[in-house]
């Protein structure tokens, strides 16, 4: 019981996964080798041996087990999972022209953006012959479909990322297309691979829509709340790349007219000068927008809990559940 308690929900689930994790992990290694462009195993190893915590394709086996499932299917669903999000991140990079990921340089960075970029179409070539795979044209849909609303989450991002008329539902629509698809497709497949009830693969999308979005408005928020040595961001990240979140959003909507000339100037236009973060923090101190943002991801944490409900009682269900909880836990 003490080995419970002491582990943290990720850490229990990726324990009772090991075994088929390592199946995942073998199959990625294999999948991303190239006989005729070295530099693809090059670039993807980089990004893939950086770490994290592997949760996507974690919730597919999560899904897949916690529904019965004895087949092998899972294994290349996760993979395909792992692959998508791998090639999200090496075009995010280059989009948001980063040079740092989990503490370490970026691929556009220690090779260059053709490359990351190329590298990333590759991957998602490579996620698409592993669906095909499966043999369900279902998994094929709906990791479709969530390839196309990860990209169309993205475009919307960097038109509505630095205009002020950006609102809470433009907002839910970016986080549900560049965090939220990718979770809630995550566990739909596994538990359509199991052949579950509708009943049950509903709730499996429901549970990662919900968890995605928490735990993206988590991150958000911990932008400007976080530790660094925890986050590893520097506070105010986003205020400096003019990224209209949450905790901005709701401060904007109840702006005074010199208060939204302040927003104008450091968010729309970019002119920010010393002493301006701190003026920010201010005005979301002032309307208590971080709180309010907190209070959201929370609602979102335990709408995902509250989505389990249908699916069989098991282990993994409880993991699941704590999980959502995990996810939120670090903004108290």
């Amino acid at each position: 019981m003490n080995q419970v308690t002491t582990q943290k929900p990720h850490e229990l689930l990726a324990a009772t996964l090991s075994g088929e994790m390592d199946a995942v992990n073998t199959l990625i290694q294999t999948r991303m080798a190239s006989k005729h462009a070295p530099r693809i195993p090059e670039v993807t190893a980089h990004l893939v041996g950086a770490g994290g915590k592997r949760l996507r394709p974690m919730l597919t086996l999560a899904a897949a087990q916690l529904c019965g499932y004895e087949g092998d299917h899972h294994i290349k669903l996760a993979a395909t999972v792992e692959f998508i999000h791998t090639a999200t991140l090496l075009h995010d990079d280059v989009v948001d022209e980063s040079g740092q990921r989990r503490g370490r340089p970026t691929a556009n960075l220690l090779w260059d953006n053709k490359s990351s970029v190329l590298v990333g179409d590759y991957l998602f070539s490579r996620s698409f012959q592993l669906m095909v795979e499966t043999g369900s044209l279902r998994v094929l849909d709906i990791l479709a479909n969530a390839s196309a609303t990860i990209a169309e989450g993205e475009v919307l991002q960097m038109t509505a990322a630095s205009n002020l008329a950006t609102d809470e539902a433009v907002y839910l629509q970016v986080v549900r297309g560049k965090t939220a698809a990718l979770f809630s497709a995550a566990t739909e497949v596994g538990g359509v691979i199991a052949e579950a009830p509708a009943e049950q693969v509903k709730a499996l999308f429901d549970y990662g829509d919900a968890l995605g979005i928490a735990f993206q408005i988590a991150d958000d928020l911990l932008d400007y709340q976080g530790d660094s040595a925890t986050t590893g961001k520097n506070v105010g990240d986003d205020f400096r790349e003019r990224k209209l979140t949450l905790p901005v959003i709701k401060a904007v909507a109840q702006a005074t007219d010199d208060e939204r000339a302040f927003w104008t100037r450091t968010i729309e236009k970019g002119q920010q000068q010393e002493g301006d973060l701190e003026q920010a923090l201010a005005l979301m101190a002032k309307y208590a927008t971080l709180e309010a943002t907190r209070q959201d991801a929370l609602l979102w944490a335990e709408t995902a809990t509250q989505a389990l409900a249908p699916l069989p009682d098991h282990p993994i269900r409880q993991m699941l559940h704590d999980l959502a909880e995990y996810v939120v836990s670090r903004l108290h």
